[in-house]
């Protein structure tokens, strides 16, 4: 049972990425409205409110859609527990007045944790705040972050970091992944996937994920040879899919298809695969009850072994954990040995 509220406190300036904001806020709201029907008469475990980075409520949404704030950064009084920073226009183009740089460097300093929906990450690098910790933002924005911010280590890969009590997330649904894993923070697993399932979410993406699919980024390529390997690929994880194998199935040399390859795909032929066998084992996992053996041998990578070091390099998480997170349906750890699970227990799982 929660004690007390935590206030979270959404920032959003001229220009606002809409999902960005909204997105990360509804988690936290459903989260509250959830645990309030289960617990009637309890205090909220969340309060939410979304503050101005300007001197006026009124904020234009970079999609044309005004919205208006509870109130400005001026304004705010009172304690805050977490304070998330949306991505947008004007923070992009470091528009933001040298007002809001203070305030939020003031405030950073008496809040339990803070933290970025995607290139909400510049303003906290402006403020000081991202100095000597790790950080990531969209995958299209870490080159720039990394020039305003050279003191601290950008990594493009994962749709979210925690440093400390710094939070910095990817762009768009990342944000609510990271909501997602907060709430999880503060109030358990079971609230957190209850959330997820009622949004209609995954519970939850690991934040060492990676942002970029590898089947996306090889249909990307202006090469039709190339795009076409990838089904062939994908149709042939479990064999050896070596340079030698791959240039074949694209009339080119060993030497020749390699250079090409990594120039176009700005990655080996080896990583590459690796990749697709990782994104292949994730659905697995996610959508079949076979076994690690089964799927390990599927996607190529020989045994279970092979496959639980590859997970834990890329996704910084086991297949056995990965699974857990992500299955579908789980048995009450209320229901009482030999008795059935009833309808209304399935419910109160979902």
């Amino acid at each position: 049972m929660a004690s007390a509220t935590r206030r979270v406190v959404f920032v959003a300036a001229p220009g606002t990425e809409i999902l960005d904001l909204v997105g990360p806020l509804q988690v936290f709201a459903r989260a509250a409205d959830i645990f309030g029907k289960k617990n009637p008469g309890a205090s909220p475990i969340y309060s939410v409110e979304v503050v101005a980075a300007s001197h006026r409520t009124s904020v234009m949404t970079n999609c044309g859609l005004r919205i208006t704030a509870h109130k400005t950064f001026r304004q705010l009084r009172g304690r805050i527990d977490t304070l998330l920073v949306a991505g947008g226009s004007a923070i992009e183009n470091d528009e933001i007045d040298v007002e809001v740089v203070r305030w939020l460097r003031k405030t950073a300093g008496r809040i339990r944790r803070i933290g970025s929906v995607c290139t909400g990450a510049m303003l906290l690098a402006r403020a000081g705040l991202l100095d000597g910790r790790q950080a990531t933002t969209h995958w299209n924005w870490c080159e720039l972050l990394t020039k305003r911010c050279p003191r601290a280590n950008v990594d493009p890969n994962p749709i979210f970091i925690r440093d400390g009590n710094v939070y910095t997330s990817a762009g768009i649904t990342a944000g609510m992944d990271l909501a997602l894993a907060l709430v999880e923070e503060d109030h358990g697993s079971r609230l957190a996937l209850q959330v997820a399932r009622n949004l209609v979410l995954y519970l939850r993406r690991p934040g060492g994920q990676s942002q970029f699919s590898a089947a996306l980024s090889l249909q990307l390529t202006d090469r039709k040879p190339l795009r076409e390997l990838e089904s062939w690929m994908l149709d042939n994880l479990n064999k050896p899919l070596t340079v030698p194998v791959l240039a074949q199935r694209v009339a080119m040399s060993p030497r020749n298809f390699a250079r090409v390859f990594t120039r176009e795909m700005k990655t080996t032929p080896a990583k590459f695969v690796e990749r697709l066998r990782v994104e292949a084992a994730r659905r697995r996992l996610e959508e079949s009850q076979n076994s690690l053996e089964t799927i390990a041998g599927e996607c190529g990578f020989g045994n279970v072994n092979s496959m639980r070091n590859v997970f834990q390099r890329t996704l910084r998480i086991a297949p056995g954990q990965y699974r857990r997170h992500f299955r579908q349906v789980k048995h009450s750890s209320k229901a009482k040995a030999g008795r059935k699970t009833s309808f209304a227990d399935f419910l109160e799982i979902l």
